[in-house]
């Protein structure tokens, strides 16, 4: 009878150790890795034009979370990706509470080829690992895995992504006075596509609604109509297209050759 409860007791301790390491690894283990990282120190004092400090803004800019589609994904694969993402974002968000939350494109690894379906999908996966309070804005930017490379997105796509994610190629998002240009890259190869075409206008506009709010006189006729930012230069938020497996083949897609690209927006 004692040999078969040491041997009850020894099972109950293997278990409760396991339990133990599989509590640790799959929950636990995120806390210690996040507390590592902190937001930098305000720095004292009045703020640049002499007066109150400007109020801190704190952002978090995450990139290319490739989730795994139904081409290239193994389902193991994406459950073990998916939820150490998912537990990452979940206790950063916990712990470093920011007030808004940018993500660099690549947001999918096959939206440039995936079927409604599977799009449908990919994108019910990103909005349950992703999810945040009402009162951390999530904000993310177009990539070439998203729609494709330029000779391969088309206007199907990329509606498809600014739908669900109520975005647009060329916009200002403007938080606590710091503006944010964000701009899909990948329809910057000033060649003509209708695509580029487009962003390219909006990012002229942009510009100078820009040029206006810095101005010290933009009530004059040209800058009357003209929505006002903040006056402050825009922080360029866009997408790399060179990714892990651009060094080989995708970065020559990427660089097929186009016409050279007129003269682009600039701030004075």
């Amino acid at each position: 009878m004692s040999r078969l409860c040491g041997r009850w007791v020894f099972i109950a301790l293997l278990c409760g150790c396991v339990g133990c390491v599989f509590i640790f690894c799959e929950y636990l283990i995120y806390y210690p890795a996040v507390l590592r990282c902190a937001w930098p120190g305000a720095a004292s004092g009045p703020g640049a034009d002499g007066g109150a400090a400007a109020p801190l803004l704190r952002a978090l800019v995450l990139s290319d979370t490739h989730l795994l589609g139904a081409v290239r994904g193994h389902w193991f694969d994406k459950l073990r990706r998916e939820w150490q993402m998912e537990r990452a974002f979940q206790t950063a968000l916990w712990l470093l509470k920011p007030e808004v939350v940018f993500i660099l494109g690549d947001i999918f690894d096959e939206g440039k080829w995936s079927s409604p379906k599977d799009w449908e999908d990919d994108v019910r996966r990103f909005l349950q690992m992703f999810r945040h309070p009402s009162d951390t804005e999530l904000v993310v930017v177009v990539g070439n895995h998203d729609v494709g490379f330029h000779y391969e997105m088309n206007w199907f796509k990329l509606q498809r992504f600014e739908k669900v994610f109520n975005v647009t190629s060329a916009r200002i998002v403007t938080k606590k006075g710091v503006n944010f240009l964000l701009v899909n890259s990948v329809a910057l190869h000033g060649d003509g596509c209708s695509i580029c075409q487009s962003v390219e206008n909006e990012l002229f506009k942009l510009s100078y609604a820009l040029n206006c709010s810095v101005q010290a006189n933009s009530k004059r006729d040209r800058c009357r109509d003209v929505h006002k930012f903040p006056p402050s230069r825009p922080i360029i938020l866009q997408s790399s297209l060179c990714c892990a497996e651009g060094i080989t083949a995708h970065y020559t897609e990427a660089l097929t050759p186009y016409h050279h690209p007129s003269a682009g927006p600039s701030w004075s």
